[in-house]
């Protein structure tokens, strides 16, 4: 449960500071890699990739999909918790979920900031959601002997 509560923590605190500090320092584009990689802020009032639903039903998403995975962290942690990847992994995806909401009620959007390729922009906290569910995908295929070889 350390485990959890530490990598939730900094996922959070690190996700929330940069996209406050991108909200108030980005005033324009700044190229990382040229055109391929920029630091381009953009105010995001949609649920993902700027998709916006007609209202409650954003709201109503966006609330149970962090009441979702709040529920099946704990649930795990019975059995699963004890392996470090599984903690990990569900912490940087509370976290990231968690600094997007808090981001999303002081603004009322989330500040994405991070733009690569075509591919829609995103901040921080995305790229934690969704390295924790790479995360966990891998460490339950190499539960199922998929990848252990």
């Amino acid at each position: 449960m350390r485990i959890l509560s530490i990598s939730t923590g900094f996922s959070f605190a690190v996700s929330l500071v940069l996209d406050l500090a991108a909200g108030v320092l980005l005033t324009s584009s700044i190229p990382l890699l040229g055109n391929f990689l920029t630091l381009t802020l953009s105010r995001n009032t949609g649920v993902a990739f700027g998709v916006r639903l007609p209202s409650p039903w954003q709201e109503l998403i966006i609330f149970c999909a962090l009441i979702g995975v709040t529920t099946i962290a704990i649930r795990s942690k019975c059995d699963r918790m004890q392996k470090d990847a599984h903690a990990v992994g569900f912490g940087i995806i509370i976290g990231g979920a968690l600094a997007n909401l808090v981001d999303r009620l002081i603004h009322g959007y989330v500040t994405d900031f991070i733009a690569v390729g075509t591919f829609p922009i995103f901040n921080v906290a995305d790229a934690c959601i969704s390295i924790g569910a790479g995360m966990l995908i891998l460490e339950n295929l190499k539960k199922k002997s998929i990848l252990s070889a």
